[in-house]
């Protein structure tokens, strides 16, 4: 049986850097590979940038504009034209293609999630290639991915990707950015788990109609691993190197995936929520939660930060400052922080009305190994 890869392309490969025109030759190649991989039997979906940076091209800007009505607009002219290349040159190859637009939200809302998974595995089975992009003429600045790295790490988590790809303007990752520092020593393989503790000097974009840069693209890697999928990172002017990378050569830089869980609605607490709040523990609730697998109480609760509803997710940290896992809180942080400390008998009679004896459930929480 095939595997399920996912390949994302930015802005920064997929248009000349001069003009900001399409680079068609790198865009044909991709699309030639795509459609070699899934005749081959894989699952493949394309998570492709470029509508607002095709978009300035042909409205004659020449920097992304940061006025987010502005980006919208010019994200509406660019993706028409992005998903009309792509049709074409795929059509060529007898090639199905579909596109899905998505924004941060449809990975928030529970409902939205399962749809969108339903969708995607729906035109896996028909041996179609979804084209995924952010949906920018709709996404809030609240609700954004901010970068398509991100999305491709979000929708690889979704479908259980085997791979992710993530095709940008260098070969690999290097211990600081090449193009400044040419001393930087090339990196060939990481444990997708130690990604923090990588000593390297990592930038934002390198491309003025560019999102993205090594700092997003590993944050991907993490996201990615911890959904065991393994991610490389590799030139995206020579997509043909997938293939060869999936045949056992050594390009790029490879990020070894954690083990993966067959829990589908821990991987959504863990990738698809966004943290609104932390919630601070005691080294007993530590003990609890990580090493004999039981809910989160009250009393092991000793600060709240930020403000959060109930059902919204929470990050868990420890006494060493240290973030341990995300989970769905029961409580809003005014509810929270009037029963923190206390034995859960109390709770009712501190809030007045009749409450879960947990703050957060065990099957709606993820600990990070």
């Amino acid at each position: 049986m095939g595997q399920t890869i996912v390949v994302k392309i930015g802005t920064s490969t997929l248009t000349d850097s001069k003009t900001g025109n399409l680079a068609l030759s790198t865009i044909a190649s991709l699309v030639e590979t795509l459609t070699y991989l899934r005749k081959e039997g894989n699952r493949v979906i394309l998570v492709s940038s470029g509508a607002v940076g095709i978009g300035c091209a042909r409205l004659g800007l020449r920097e992304r504009p940061r006025n987010l009505h502005l980006k919208q607009a010019i994200a509406a002219v660019g993706q028409g034209r992005l998903i009309r290349v792509y049709d074409d040159l795929f059509s060529q190859l007898g090639q199905s293609i579909a596109q899905i637009l998505l924004t941060r939200r449809d990975f928030v809302d529970r409902n939205s999630y399962v749809n969108a998974f339903n969708t995607l595995n729906t035109l896996l089975e028909l041996e179609v290639i979804p084209i995924v992009n952010e949906n920018d003429t709709t996404a809030t600045d609240e609700l954004k991915f901010g970068d398509n790295d991100t999305l491709s790490a979000l929708v690889a988590s979704l479908v259980e990707a085997d791979w992710l790809f993530l095709l940008t303007d260098i070969d690999r990752l290097y211990s600081a950015d090449p193009r400044l520092v040419p001393s930087a020593t090339p990196i060939d393989v990481v444990d997708g788990g130690q990604v923090d503790e990588l000593e390297i000097e990592v930038g934002d974009s390198g491309t003025p109609l560019g999102t993205g840069g090594m700092k997003t693209k590993l944050k991907a890697v993490k996201i990615a691993a911890s959904a065991g999928v393994t991610t490389v990172i590799t030139h995206g002017k020579n997509p043909e190197n997938i293939v060869r990378i999936l045949q056992g050569e050594e390009i790029g830089t490879r990020f070894t995936a954690l083990p993966k869980t067959g829990n589908a609605r821990k991987r959504w607490i863990a990738n698809g929520l966004i943290s609104m709040g932390r919630v601070y523990l005691d080294e007993g609730a530590v003990e609890a939660i990580c090493r004999q697998g039981k809910s989160l109480l009250p009393a092991g609760v000793v600060a709240v930060e930020g403000k959060f509803n109930s059902s919204e997710a929470v990050d868990l940290v420890n006494p060493q400052g240290k973030v341990i896992g995300k989970g769905i809180s029961n409580y809003s942080h005014y509810e929270l922080q009037q029963i923190k400390g206390k034995k859960s008998a109390y709770i009712s009679q501190i809030l007045g009305y009749q409450a879960p004896q947990t703050v957060i459930h065990r099957d709606n929480l993820v600990i990070f190994d």
